[in-house]
């Protein structure tokens, strides 16, 4: 018997053994984009617990709802929504609140106090993020059958590629509390203002660099939110104009798990 015919047989009762076990469990297949990333073991009950009391996070992770400490902030929370990339709420996405770390917020309010004297308040897409909306995300990702919001936010990119591109991440940032997406909204217009393309445009427009396609007032526009977080310690990020992370963030190599849901008090 050649060593092929041998790797078959083997193959054919392993699986043999499986149906007839039922304690037998063979790992469901996994997008190749997917990539796993373990929970610490003391960390576990936390992350993994989907009633874990938010009072814990505030009391022992110092996280806050962000309109407790800049109540001027407007939350258009696109992930507890429907509009969005998916097309679907996201996991772990229980009420549409936003949550971040204190320091984090607080530096929030100090650019929320520079644009307000401008005329502008901050319009907040997304802030905290549990690893669980990630692994939707990603799931959602190696499913390349749907396309349900390819006309709204990634008509000219090829869905295959947004990894590769640097739009999504198996790992966000926003996991560990002090990253938030927003834009500027315009308080004497009644509408957010101009920056020349979507939240969550999968293309080279929404990178900060990007210009040809832009007039020079959205283009200004788009300074003004990007010079505004710069100046109270946030970094921008080179594909979306709308993402900024807390340069000094409290937990820089820790993500969290536990839902999106107003802390009370």
């Amino acid at each position: 018997m050649n060593k092929t015919a041998t790797i078959l047989i083997l193959i054919f009762l392993a699986l043999t053994a499986c149906r007839r076990n039922e304690s037998c469990s063979c790992p469901p297949a996994v997008a190749d984009t997917t990539i796993v990333e373990e929970v610490k073991e003391d960390e576990a009950i936390l992350y993994n617990n989907e009633n874990t009391d938010n009072q814990i996070v505030e009391s022992e992770y110092g996280f806050v709802n962000l309109t407790d400490v800049v109540p001027d902030a407007i939350l258009e929370m696109r992930y507890f929504g429907t509009y969005n990339f998916v097309g679907c709420r996201i996991d772990g996405y229980e009420e549409p609140v936003a949550l971040l770390t204190r320091k984090a917020a607080e530096a929030l309010l100090e650019v929320s106090d520079e644009v307000g004297a401008m005329g502008y308040r901050l319009l907040i897409y997304d802030a905290y993020r549990p690893k669980r909306a990630v692994r939707h995300i990603v799931r959602w990702a190696g499913d390349r059958a749907d396309t349900l919001m390819e006309p709204y936010f990634y008509p000219d990119t090829d869905k295959s590629r947004l990894f590769e591109l640097g739009y999504l991440s198996s790992r966000s940032r926003h996991s560990r509390g002090s990253t938030v997406d927003l834009t500027l909204f315009d308080m004497a217009t009644g509408k957010e203002l101009d920056m020349g393309g979507a939240f969550d445009w999968f293309g080279v427009e929404s990178h900060p660099s990007y210009r040809a396609g832009l007039t020079e007032e959205q283009y200004a526009n788009r300074m003004i939110l990007r010079k505004a977080m710069m100046r109270h310690g946030f970094k921008p990020c080179g594909t979306e104009w709308w993402h900024f992370t807390l340069i000094d963030e409290p937990y820089p190599n820790r993500g969290f798990d536990f839902p999106v849901r107003k802390i009370e008090k």
